[in-house]
């Protein structure tokens, strides 16, 4: 995986692939096919299969404050380390040379998973080593955004490895991956030099956290949440993005979100307060992690009911109403687009008012054929 212009990853072939290589990434890219939702259980044509939702928080102060909202998956993952679930974390972190953007990381101890804590909106790719991370044997939790761990079961339905190596999967409700360009425009805006970046947090220490530039210097350059994410980061979220109809991470055994306030209008509230995470387990493996972490005093949490979740995350409620309309505009036009079966796409489509879904279907034709997806 490489970044191309203006700052997505995308593949790169280093040399021939063999047939049955082939089948595999074909079977497995979420930029092919998207992986189904369970048929059997509750699910929720948002926020798709669940066996309980709760807020909640980690209860080490330090793990809730690091984190970008309670801590949630900072905490499961350390007591899946620490209860000897698993050996290691595969996730992302800073990357050294450049802490703008992203780099694959192996986290084996509590202290690691701290420094690694928070959320990272530019480029990642946690599965680029996943050939090597098999090979290694062990048992690993894996975190990485609702693609990932798409890509991630459909690659177990061919490899064996992945159900005998990885038994926890753990995903987040995803807004979209901006291009490397937009931490470009917010380093402009702080007036800090690319080059000068020792450290870069998009947010995280407080809830929801500044994004923070530290240069060589010492200097640390703020910007709220609201600014960085409203004004920057989501301008450059890529097109696959706008067209994702399992943002939330229907397929991983354990979903965690912001658990937004919401502020006098109803609409979540971006002030800055105690940390507070959405936790959705899925399976009955995630269902084991959280309530043997709930147990043994590393989260804590209170019963939500999932109609609570649209207040708190309204705008994947509203992508997901339209992934329909944005799919069938690229099916009129013959572009391609992933296979979607299984994840109630028409169901959360029949919500969506009528206005909407015409401006989003002409829409999506006109930014298309103008060739200005990356924009939609």
């Amino acid at each position: 995986m490489a970044s191309t212009p203006p700052g997505y990853n995308r593949p790169v072939g280093q040399g021939p692939v063999t047939r049955e290589q082939e089948k595999a990434i074909a079977h497995a890219c979420p930029g092919s096919a998207v992986a189904a939702w369970p048929r059997e259980g509750a699910v929720d044509a948002y926020w798709g299969p669940y066996k309980r939702v709760l807020s909640g928080r980690a209860t080490d102060e330090l793990v809730r404050f690091e984190g970008s909202s309670g801590g949630a998956i900072s905490g499961l993952l350390i007591h899946a380390l620490e209860s000897g679930l698993v050996d290691r974390v595969l996730h992302v972190a800073p990357d050294l040379e450049d802490p703008t953007r992203n780099a694959i990381a192996i986290s084996k101890t509590s202290s690691e998973v701290i420094a690694r804590a928070g959320s990272r909106y530019t480029a990642s790719s946690p599965l680029a080593q996943i050939e090597r991370a098999l090979a290694d044997g062990g048992r690993m939790a894996f975190v990485g955004k609702p693609c990932d761990a798409s890509a991630l079961r459909r690659l177990g339905e061919v490899d064996p490895r992945v159900s005998q190596h990885i038994p926890l999967i753990i995903s987040f409700f995803c807004g979209g991956i901006p291009s490397h360009a937009g931490v470009g425009r917010i380093l402009s805006a702080m007036q800090v030099e690319a080059a000068s970046v020792r450290e870069f947090r998009y947010r995280g220490r407080g809830w929801p956290g500044n994004a923070v530039a530290v240069t060589d210097a010492g200097r640390a350059v703020e910007m709220s949440y609201a600014e960085s994410w409203g004004d920057y980061l989501s301008k450059e979220v890529q097109f696959r993005c706008k067209i994702c109809p399992d943002a939330v991470g229907g397929v991983a055994d354990i979903a965690c979100a912001d658990a937004w306030y919401g502020d006098d209008r109803g609409y979540p509230s971006f002030a800055e307060q105690d940390g507070r995470s959405l936790i959705v387990s899925r399976t009955d493996a995630g269902e084991r992690l959280l309530a043997s972490a709930i147990a043994a005093g590393a989260v804590s949490a209170e019963p939500l009911d999932i109609a609570e979740i649209e207040k708190m995350q309204p705008s994947q409620a509203r992508r997901k109403r339209l992934v329909f309309a944005r799919t069938l505009a690229l099916r009129l036009i013959l572009q391609p687009r992933p296979r979607m079966d299984g994840l109630r796409v028409e169901d959360a489509a029949r919500r969506a008012p009528l206005k909407d879904t015409l401006r989003d279907v002409v829409g999506t034709l006109r930014r298309t054929l103008l060739g200005r997806r990356s924009r939609l």
